[in-house]
């Protein structure tokens, strides 16, 4: 999720066009993935927001001290259940703002977002994606290098990597498993993970790839064509990309089930 993107519309351009797998279909595709990170040198790389991490932990968190803050109760109140993407004015009506209010808090609440979203004390709060602890561990265990890729900075390391580990998300220790991050949060989300592709390769053989925005899928699809590239159809940016065809999307790791 970029950080220069709050959304504040509820319409999603994108799911209406996706190849979404369910049921046997991302048992099958979850497998295949699994059997691809027992090749030698294997890599397999994921995302981390809203791919292997729920957020709405951490926007409920924001909100509701917003409305501590400025003394609105229904806001203070927030809970994770009130967040259904990132559209935050849907958020705020969901938590029983009232409708015609919903503007008034627009811009202060950008400010008050931006300032704490973005910080290891916020992200220690979220929570898992459906099966991802189980689905990335099976992956380690097969023998893969993991590689979490993410547009989140250095400023969150730490955080992101105590939510890892109440989560039980292997964590990284710089050789079987590496957290890839922005040195910093002005670097644009898109670039920096288009310009770390040319270094995947000195790692390993990249053989599955995994992310929730469109764009990042896309570019990895380009970059990898020998790769199985797979979109969590969760949360994104709300661009009006859609994701290429013949790249599969899957809603969570729930799917998971290890053979034998």
């Amino acid at each position: 999720m970029s950080h220069d993107t709050l959304p504040g519309s509820s319409v999603d351009p994108v799911l209406a066009a996706l190849d979404l797998r369910r049921g046997t279909d991302a048992t099958t595709l979850l497998q295949q993935a699994v059997a691809r990170a027992g090749r030698p040198a294997a890599v397999v790389v994921f995302d981390l927001d809203s791919t292997l991490l729920d957020n709405k932990p951490r926007q409920a968190r924001i909100l509701a001290e917003y409305g501590r803050e400025h003394g609105i109760a229904s806001l203070a109140g927030c809970r994770p259940e009130h967040w259904t993407g990132w559209d935050f004015r849907a958020a705020m009506r969901a938590a029983g703002l009232p409708a015609d209010e919903v503007e008034a808090h627009v811009e202060p609440y950008r400010v008050c977002w931006r300032d704490r979203f973005f910080t290891s004390e916020y992200c220690r709060v979220d929570g898992p994606v459906p099966g991802a602890a189980p689905f990335v561990g099976a992956v380690r265990a097969a023998g893969a290098i993991v590689i979490y890729l993410t547009g989140r900075h250095e400023g969150m390391r730490d955080g992101t990597v105590e939510s890892m580990e109440r989560l039980a998300l292997p964590l990284p220790d710089d050789q079987g498993v590496r957290l890839w991050m922005k040195p910093s949060l002005d670097e644009d989300d898109d670039g920096f993970k288009a310009r770390v592709h040319a270094d995947l390769p000195t790692v390993g053989s990249v053989q599955v790839v995994f992310d929730n925005e469109p764009t990042h899928v896309n570019d990895y699809r380009r970059s990898f064509p020998e790769a199985l590239v797979i979109h969590l159809a969760t949360d994104h940016s709300m661009r009006s990309i859609l994701v290429d065809p013949g790249i599969p999307s899957i809603t969570d790791f729930g799917a998971f089930a290890p053979q034998g």
